[in-house]
């Protein structure tokens, strides 16, 4: 809401655009299963991450009514599909053995980060003098995490199994 409101958009365009970024995480969550059948658990995390990042520039970049709401729906797809990446993160890499312990590992920075989100992006947005430009540096922030998701996936010995790396 508030880059759309700085772009100068009214409150009714911006909920309008942020709904149909919604409706795009419902097509996103729609297409994973397609996704999973033709990449690699390392491939997708690139790809999505890849994805965050572009649309992430796009929402920062773009000023057309048209053209945000095309991005929002774009963002929409990809945080789908990011939600549904996170969720298989655990098995994909070390399988079910652990998942308890894992999961709630991985857990913990995420709400973490999840909580002071608000209050980041706010002070972001302060030091950069926009939201816009927030979202140009956050688009970066994506891009160096989808290098860094390159090597993401454990590489397995040819004794280890799924179930059984920790």
């Amino acid at each position: 809401m508030p880059l759309l409101l700085e772009q100068g958009f009214s409150p009714s365009v911006a909920a309008v655009t942020l709904g149909l970024g919604g409706a795009g995480q419902v097509l996103g969550r729609l297409g994973y299963l397609t996704l999973v059948a033709r990449t690699s658990v390392r491939s997708r995390i690139v790809v999505i991450l890849a994805g965050t990042a572009a649309t992430t520039a796009l929402l920062g970049a773009v000023t057309t009514a048209a053209a945000l709401i095309g991005a929002a729906i774009g963002a929409g797809l990809v945080r789908g599909l990011f939600t549904l990446i996170q969720a298989t993160a655990i098995t994909d890499r070390w399988g079910s053995t652990h998942y308890g312990r894992l999961g709630g590992l991985m857990s913990a920075p995420i709400v973490l980060v999840m909580a002071l989100a608000p209050w980041a992006g706010t002070a972001l947005a302060g030091a950069t003098g926009s939201y816009a430009t927030a979202y140009l540096v956050l688009a970066v922030v994506a891009a160096l995490a989808a290098l860094l998701a390159i090597a993401s996936v454990p590489r397995l010995t040819p004794t280890d199994t799924l179930e059984g790396t920790p």
